[in-house]
């Protein structure tokens, strides 16, 4: 009998350990859980705090300002360069979205040229207006500018233009208006192409961060298209 209580004992204090250290385990990870989520909050609200100084940096940059060139200017370049992008793309780049893309892109001030041959590059030389990009840790991009769903909204609200859903994005027409707009902030922000287009590939911190890494900001992507933006503009001359 005098055997049987002190197994009794034993189990009870052992089965309390188990409990204890159960308990333990489980604080801890709610723990984990609540530090992570509370991480996650302040990122966000950080990430909302740059958001709202970019639109309100892009909408005091663009008050009161006017076309690059003029309507004349606009219609004939986007004749000429809507079937150049469309030839050159073997008929994946439609010259109705080239004629988007040119006048839209002069109102900026911004080379057609480029915006052209980085939708080439975020698409893999497809122009898709469907394409949808690997899946990262912040999520997948969409559309033929691949803008993924925590940026979109913002650049949207720079654009003027009302974002619902990722869906939206699939439009080549609008996924090509945002993708103007971007580049016309961080080109107005940076006044350097070098930065303006590794800020669009990997955003502005992993830009910052390619720079210290580097000491420079020519990433291949921003690279390959000046590069092929040139010779663009070349074949344009000489055709």
């Amino acid at each position: 009998m005098f055997k049987n209580k002190r197994f009794f004992s034993i189990s009870a204090v052992i089965l309390s350990l188990i409990l204890a250290i159960s308990y333990t385990l489980i604080q801890n990870n709610e723990l984990k859980r609540d530090l992570k989520k509370e991480k996650q909050q302040s990122q966000m609200l950080e990430a909302e705090k740059d958001y709202k100084q970019m639109i309100s940096f892009y909408k005091q940059k663009s008050q009161g300002g006017k076309p690059k060139a003029s309507g004349y200017e606009m219609m004939v370049e986007s004749k000429k360069l809507a079937k150049q992008f469309t030839k050159e793309s073997d008929g994946r780049f439609k010259e109705e979205w080239g004629h988007f893309l040119v006048r839209e892109s002069m109102k900026k001030g911004i080379d057609p040229y480029i915006v052209y041959e980085l939708l080439r590059v975020e698409t893999g030389n497809q122009f898709d207006p469907k394409a949808v990009g690997p899946e990262t840790k912040y999520g997948r991009a969409y559309g033929m500018a691949q803008f993924m769903e925590n940026t979109a909204p913002w650049i949207s609200k720079m654009a003027g233009l009302e974002y619902k859903n990722k869906e939206q994005l699939f439009d080549p027409l609008y996924s090509i208006q945002l993708a103007i707009v971007y580049l016309d902030y961080l080109y107005s922000k940076y006044d350097n192409w070098d930065k303006a287009l590794t800020a669009y590939h990997r955003g502005i911190y992993g830009m910052e961060k390619y720079i210290q890494e580097k000491g420079h900001a020519k990433s291949w992507y921003a690279e390959e298209i000046q590069q092929k933006a040139k010779e663009q503009e070349l074949l344009a001359v000489t055709n």
